[in-house]
Formats: C-alpha cells, structure tokens, sequence
C-alpha cells in the first residue's frame, strides 16, 4: 500500500433532528481495499454522500492527493476521480449496455456519436477489466440484475482514475459473480487505485479488504488492520456491545408447529417464468426459500401474493379456492408482502414514516374509509416502539432513515395490516448486523403469535437459523425439501449443487 490518498479530517453532517456525522476522520491509502462499516444509521453513506457532492456536509475538509477539494455534485467528484457505485443500481434500463457505460461521455466523430467506437470501447471494459463478455449493443433491461450491476461498476471504473467507492455492490451477485468482481478489485488495487469497500457481509471483508474503518451514530469508532481484528470484536466495535455467534434458533426446543395448511398451491406455474410447482404452509410455521440468484425464490412468492399471475394450478387459503389471486384479494384475505427491493417496491420515498406505515391499512380498508388521523398516529408509535424504528419523529420523510430502519417501516405497514401470511422476500438484505437479529428475533415471535411467514433469504445461515422447513430451488424448480436436524448450510448447498436425479415439482 502506497501514501494517503483520500483524507477526511473532521466530518460533520446535519439533518433536521439528526446528527448523521460527527468530527468524522477517514484515511484511504493508495492501492488498498478499505472497508467503511457500521450498523444501518452508523454514517457510512452520509460520509459517502457528502464526499462525492450528493450532500453539503456542515463542516470539515476533504484531501485528494494532498490537495483540498469541495465536490459540489457527483459529477464534479468524477471530474477528480472519485467514482460510486451504490446498492440501487442507478442506470437506464431503456438504453444499451454500452449508452449506460458512456452516458454523458460519448465518444463524438464529426459532431454526432461515434457509435462504432462507443460499442468497442464498452466491449473492451467489460471484458478486459471485469472479464464479463456481453452483447453491449442490447438493451439493459434484457440481462439480469447482476449484468446490470456489473455494467454500473464497469461504468464507475471507465470513469475513476484514483478514488473507487462500491456500496452494497455484492447484495445482487452470485458466488462466481463475487469472485470475478474481487479478482478486479485486486487489480485495480495492484495499479494503484483506492477502493472504499462498503458490505454487510463479513466473509467478503475479510476476504477482500486491507483496512477498516468503522463508525457507530455517526461517530468514529476507529480503524483497524483487518488481519489483527477478529469477526467477534468487529461486531462488538459496530454495535458497542459484546456480541455472540448466532446460536441454533430457539424454537429447535420442539416448537410445537400447526398440521393446518393455511396456503395450498398445487401444479401453479407461470411459463417462462417459475415451473409448475406444489407447496404448501402450515399455520404458524416459518417455510424458507433457499436457491441461488435466478432459482425461482421471489417468482414462487410473487405468484402466491398475485402480484404475477399464475397460467397454470391451482391455489387455496384458509381452504377456499382461489381462481385468480391479485394483490388486492391478497390483503384482503390476510396475505402481506415485503418486497426484495425496497427502494423500488417498498417505500414511498416522499411520505413519511407515519404515512408509510398506514398505507397498507388503509388499502385494506378502501380509499373512502379514512383512517382518522389520532388512529393513524397510534398505529405508527405503536409500531416504532414495537420494531424500535430509529427516528426523531413519525413525520420524518422515510427517504432520511437507514435501510435497516425503512426495512422495518415495510415491516410495520403490514403488520398493521394483521395478517395471516407475511411474505419476506430478503428482509435483511443490506442491512446492519443489529437489525437483523432483531428481524429475525421478530419472525419467529410472530411465528409464535400463529402468523404464517414466507421467508427468503440468500444467506443459507439465516434460512437455517430461521426456518422450520426448508424448500430448495433451482433453475426455477422445487427440487426439494429439509426440516428439522435435516436443516444446514452444507445440506442446502448440497441439494443445490447436485440437483435431483428428477427435477419435477415434489409435494411438501
């Protein structure tokens, strides 16, 4: 590792009600990987906001190289050097592979773009720096959210000359995908170039990270040498308490689990998009969904909750048949669900947190049945208390909290909803350690109180620790089933990897 590159001297940021920094310092070497980590709420994407111009920090100063710098945009940090990839994949789908990586840089002959060239030179990128081999002529929207986020970084490492920042960049990535996207963080790194390296996974920073820097309520913690520190203390640095591994769920104690099936699907498919399949949920039970990017987990939730509409099968709930389920009659007969994506189908961004969480309530109701306004405020304090919502107030914008805390706002609009069935589709993805566990401590209390939970989850240690069943995908297919001492990571890795000798769908 060579001398500081980036420095950050004294970091202060203010929001109305918050303090999202405070006299905040970062060093970034020259060729090195450093990790910025904390809790959800912590500051790490207030620092990376202020930085890179998307926000005005209150006071501080910045250094590239020496020299003091003021971004004032994203764009004037690119000018410098300093380039961002965030966990939302910010590209447009309606334009090609290689538009998304030139947007705004077009190589230009004879005062029009040089489509030609544009085309080789973003062929050229992928393939020589990120080893990705793609048509780069079709539209984004035809590949997958992987390729996509793999067109992003290719985007931000054509741009940035010294200062590379990935956020979240993994969340959507496959196990090959990783890989392949470390093997040019070690490049990049080995030319010289500074990554921040922002995640929530803590195999991936030891594995790929120099340096990390960790911050609690926007407040330095310290920074470490990542071979001295061990998995325990990082997670007590982060969350300011000792901390232990995750244990083996509580309710392997013989958690006595209903026989009623509340949700049957039996042959429901859609063509091109899940193969027919059987399933069912027993009352009060946890039925996880584990498969790799693409096996089919969320396209199994969306057909249950209607939101894809099923060419094939047959559905019932609470043994009433169902011929055509949509969203509407989900909520009606009790069904709720939590999206993957939730700065996409989750929040509202321009609502509050109050307003957020009353939402699913009063669609259940009917638009002309105003919930009045002392019920809306109860339901919302109830569930702030309930799901310790971090907020100065219920009338903050949803669009200022942390990920882990908006993921809760999601979670408290449907619980208000009481509902039978609660699909979970990656509810803590990207987020905090401490948030998880609380999450996940709340699945199996409502588990317990007899909800029914639908969960999803790409990280098998959390299926296994969750879950009373387990149903394996892949390549759109059910290909199996685990419960019980059956349960473990091995086991599911296993199923996946080997297949089963007759992909059919299998009764469970």
């Amino acid at each position: 590792m060579g001398p500081i590159l980036l420095k950050a001297e004294g970091i202060t940021k203010s929001f109305p009600g918050v303090k999202a920094l405070s006299n905040v310092h970062f060093n970034l070497q020259r060729g090195e990987i450093h990790s910025l980590m904390g809790e959800n709420g912590a500051g790490k994407s207030t620092l990376i906001k202020v930085l890179t111009g998307v926000h005005e920090k209150n006071g501080g100063t910045f250094y590239l190289e020496g020299e003091k710098i003021e971004p004032g945009s994203p764009e004037e940090a690119q000018h410098l050097g300093i380039s961002t990839v965030y966990q939302e994949i910010n590209l447009c789908e309606n334009l090609s592979v290689a538009e998304n990586i030139f947007i705004g840089r077009e190589p230009m002959k004879k005062g029009r773009i040089d489509w030609k060239e544009m085309n080789r030179r973003a062929k050229k990128v992928l393939s020589e720096r990120l080893n990705i081999h793609i048509d780069v002529t079709k539209i984004l929207s035809s590949y997958s959210t992987a390729i996509q986020q793999m067109v992003a970084i290719a985007r931000a490492v054509d741009i940035s000359s010294g200062v590379l920042i990935l956020d979240e960049p993994t969340s959507s990535l496959d196990k090959n995908e990783v890989k392949q996207l470390f093997e040019v963080m070690r490049s990049l790194k080995n030319e010289g170039m500074g990554i921040i390296f922002v995640s929530h996974f803590l195999d991936q920073i030891f594995e790929i990270t120099d340096r990390i820097t960790v911050l609690r309520n926007g407040e330095l913690i310290g920074e470490y040498e990542t071979k001295t520190i061990s998995r325990a203390e990082l997670v007590s640095k982060m969350i300011g308490r000792e901390w232990g591994e995750d244990s083996k769920r509580d309710n392997q104690k013989k958690r006595h689990i209903s026989q009623e099936v509340f949700v049957d699907a039996s042959s429901l498919g859609r063509q091109g998009t899940i193969n027919p399949f059987t399933l069912s949920l027993r009352r009060g039970e946890v039925l996880g969904l584990a498969g790799l990017l693409g096996s089919g987990r969320t396209e199994v939730a969306k057909l249950i909750f209607g939101i894809e509409k099923a060419d094939e099968g047959i559905m019932s709930v609470d043994n009433e048949t169902i011929r055509s389920m949509n969203p509407k009659l989900a909520v009606d007969i009790g069904l709720s669900f939590c999206p993957e994506d939730r700065k996409l189908e989750g929040i509202v961004n321009d609502l509050t947190i109050r307003e957020n969480i009353i939402l699913g309530l009063q669609a259940k109701r009917g638009l002309f049945k105003y919930i009045p306004m002392k019920e809306q405020r109860d339901i919302a304090q109830k569930y702030i208390e309930l799901l310790r919502i971090k907020t100065p107030s219920m009338e903050q914008k949803i669009d200022n909290l942390s990920g882990g805390n908006q993921q809760k706002v999601i979670l408290a609009r449907w619980l208000a909803t009481n509902p039978k069935l609660l699909i979970l589709d990656e509810p803590t993805r990207g987020i905090d350690i401490g948030s998880k566990r609380e999450i996940r401590k709340l699945i199996l209390d409502l588990a317990a109180a007899g909800i029914t939970i639908l969960f999803i989850s790409s990280e098998l240690e959390e299926v296994v620790a969750c879950c009373d069943r387990v149903i394996v995908l892949r390549d759109r297919n059910i290909i199996g089933e685990l419960q019980g001492d059956e349960m473990s990571e091995s086991k599911i890795m296993d199923m996946i990897a080997k297949g089963a000798e007759s992909i059919e769908s299998i009764p469970v």
